[in-house]
């Protein structure tokens, strides 16, 4: 890493920035509780981190990321997971945009695996799972999805059904068995678990609380999640995600010259 730093150019150096402060109540900016199987989307600033919060051990959050300045650039879940021999997401890794940009990092993590390859639940998967809970009988207790929940975040921001791409899934884990199937796995789970993304571009992100495609719960209750936000800044020359793998220290320095 030190050699890939000294190779960079002088104007390159100086957009890497002095260091990045971990979580101070003090530095907190807003939290707000975001009701299981509700919807929620904003713009994060560069410099600031969103800190997830499992209060119960087993949420799932679907997010998607968009650089707020320009909606074509979005999480690219293939060049994230290939740039960092990766299939899941945890401390050290970040996420990458179709430009080699890096939207956010994952600064500290300790749930220990993120899905990206499990996508998201639909109205008829839910309804075959979970039985019918429409909004006029059961307001809201109803039974909402992802796919649905994304879809009204984004029509806010201009965007619609194309921009449904690949997600992440927030505190849920994914094993293959013997044949290479995909199964949920529960293991992981703990009460307090959390999650912080540190932007380091202005990020709108997009999530849905709603289950996990492969969770086997056959009971329709997702539990609330806490999202806290504070200024912590972007990362530094020694941050742990930047030293990850040299490609880590290539996207940001991309992403740093993006703000010069």
């Amino acid at each position: 890493m030190s050699n890939f730093l000294e190779t960079l150019t002088p104007l390159a150096r100086s957009a890497i920035p002095a260091q990045a402060t971990p979580f101070d109540p003090s530095l907190v900016l807003w939290t707000h509780v975001l009701p299981g199987g509700s919807a929620w989307s904003g713009v994060i600033r560069r410099g600031n981190t969103l800190r997830f919060t499992d209060t119960h051990g087993c949420g799932n959050v679907s997010l998607l990321l968009f650089n707020a300045a320009n909606h074509s650039e979005r999480y690219n879940m293939p060049d994230t997971l290939k740039a960092q021999h990766t299939a899941y997401l945890t401390r050290g890794h970040v996420c990458y945009s179709d430009m080699g940009r890096v939207l956010c990092s994952v600064s500290e993590d300790t749930c220990g695996w993120h899905d990206t390859v499990g996508g998201i639940t639909n109205a008829q998967m839910t309804l075959q799972k979970f039985g019918e809970a429409k909004f006029g009988k059961h307001r809201n207790a109803m039974h909402r999805n992802g796919q649905d929940n994304l879809q009204v975040e984004l029509e806010k921001w201009g965007l619609d059904k194309r921009d449904l791409v690949a997600n992440l899934n927030l505190f849920s884990k994914l094993r293959t068995d013997a044949n290479g199937s995909l199964f949920f796995s529960t293991e992981h789970r703990a009460p307090a678990q959390y999650l912080d993304l540190r932007c380091e571009m202005d990020v709108l992100m997009v999530m849905s609380t709603t289950p996990h495609p492969l969770d086997p719960s056959k009971v329709y209750a997702p539990p609330d999640m806490t999202m806290s936000v504070w200024r912590s800044g972007t990362a530094s020359a020694n941050d742990v995600c930047r030293l990850h793998c040299p490609e880590n220290a290539r996207g940001l320095i991309n992403t740093e010259q993006y703000y010069l």
